[in-house]
């Protein structure tokens, strides 16, 4: 089971869905707005409170769920 370090869950935060660093910041929306083709600079420039590897990271964890994988969320 992969760990991630950089994902957070918060049932009080964006509806408890997984965030990057606990800031409001989903997965979903890094993984969305790479798929409708965003770079990664595109996404650092428009937010600049994140890092490359939040982003990497948010990539890892679709990838381990959308594989079936299990995931543990470092706390």
């Amino acid at each position: 089971m992969q760990q991630f370090r950089r994902i957070t869950i918060d049932t009080e935060m964006m509806g408890g869905k997984p965030c990057i660093r606990g800031m409001r910041v989903t997965v979903g929306m890094v993984v969305e707005a790479l798929s409708t083709g965003r770079t990664i600079e595109e996404l650092l420039a428009d937010f600049p409170y994140l890092e490359e590897p939040d982003i990497r990271e948010a990539l890892a964890f679709a990838a381990s769920l959308a594989q079936g994988h299990d995931v543990s969320i470092a706390s």
